[in-house]
């Protein structure tokens, strides 16, 4: 059994993040980050924060933090409730009771506004960049580990920031980030925000989720010391991940961290990717038992974990079919040492490292550990 980071207060803490999977967590390179080497997210970064200076003529103030963050930052002072979803531990990497692994760059955003209550009063561009940990499916476009840029515009004193101001912000980050793009967006709600939108491209006539933004909340600045009276603010978080992908036609978002030079070469500039041969795929079907509440989310963490350094060889991990339990003949039950209420689900494992050809019985060897993984019946597949 794994050992976990507990509270002292083992009726109110949440469920800890095993201490592997936290020391692996810490040990990621942030692709953002100049200090732990070059990589084009960096450029975006620059790029974005340039061209909203140059829109405001204001200071800029670039916040780089671990991502060991408290849970007050990143959920309390941003507005969101005790009983909020994001909050259950399948979607928060729970330190301790009061520690987290950061879920989105947000949480730094109330403490540089409480900088922001005791320093000079002028307008100024809050740019936060970084790493952020959640569950999430295994497949091309998504990771556990995504890239974030929180940029919040704060200004003191009138005219006040309105939905013009934040539309103009959309529509230059739009043209400086993914140039001759489409966009659009949709009312949405966030904790943080009044009148939030969701910013969706268009790319191959498909919208793709870039960002979501919105006037910052009166109550989420007065919590930082910040007379909503006095100040305005806009607040827009963006996925660099993926405006890295579309800017560069990049198929799979593993590229981004590999470490084949064929690949790493590209990922240091925004020139269009030149796809290097592909690698045969490794695909396994396998038969589980699995909990009703189970979902893509809850399925593709419980494989990084099990993989650990190795998760970076799944390319996909798709749940084909789901049967219920009372849905199954009496012999697969037995087989499958299934229980009420669960369900047993068909899981296509595909395999395909960027850089290498995994053997038979290296394939072999990491299906056994996802079955081992996610199975939670009482007896194993005969």
């Amino acid at each position: 059994m794994s050992t976990s980071v507990l509270s002292s207060d083992p009726v109110a803490a949440p469920q800890a993040l095993p201490v592997p999977a936290l020391v692996r967590a810490l040990q990621l390179r942030d692709l953002t980050d100049p200090a732990q080497g070059r990589h084009a997210l960096q450029l975006l970064v620059d790029d974005a924060a340039s061209a909203l200076a140059a829109l405001w003529d204001c200071a800029v103030e670039v916040e780089r933090s671990r991502p060991v963050v408290s849970l007050e930052d990143n959920y309390d002072r941003l507005g969101y409730q005790p009983d909020a979803v994001a909050r259950d531990v399948r979607y928060t990497r729970y330190i301790s009771a009061t520690t987290m692994l950061r879920s989105h760059t947000s949480a730094g955003i109330p403490p540089a506004l409480r900088r922001l209550a005791t320093g000079p009063e002028q307008p100024v561009l809050l740019v936060l960049p970084g790493i952020c940990h959640r569950r999430d499916a295994i497949d091309r476009l998504h990771t556990s580990a995504p890239h974030q840029l929180d940029l919040w515009l704060l200004r003191p004193g009138g005219p006040r920031l309105d939905h013009d101001d934040l539309h103009r912000m959309v529509s230059t980050l739009a043209q400086t980030l993914l140039p001759g793009s489409h966009w659009r967006w949709n009312a949405t709600t966030h904790p943080y925000t009044v009148g939030g939108r969701e910013v969706e491209a268009i790319r191959d006539n498909a919208p793709v989720e870039i960002a979501e933004c919105g006037l910052a909340a009166p109550d989420v600045l007065a919590r930082c010391g910040l007379d909503p009276n006095r100040w305005s603010g806009l607040a827009l978080g963006m996925g660099l991940d993926r405006l890295l992908m579309l800017r560069k036609h990049i198929p799979d978002i593993r590229l981004l961290r590999s470490a084949d030079p064929r690949i790493a070469d590209q990922m240091l500039d925004l020139e269009p990717y030149t796809p290097v041969s592909d690698l045969p795929t490794a695909r396994r079907d396998l038969s589980v038992a699995v909990d009703a509440d189970d979902d893509a989310e809850i399925i593709g963490d419980r494989v990084r974990e099990a993989l650990g350094t190795r998760a970076d060889l799944v390319e996909e991990v798709s749940v084909l079919s789901s049967t219920p339990y009372a849905e199954l003949p009496e012999a697969a039950r037995r087989r499958l040492g299934i229980r009420p209420g669960q369900h047993n689900i068909l899981l296509r494992l595909v395999l395909r490292p960027v850089d290498r050809t995994l053997s038979g019985d290296e394939v072999n060897e990491l299906r056994d550990l996802v079955y081992a993984a996610l199975h939670r019946g009482v007896a194993p597949v005969s």
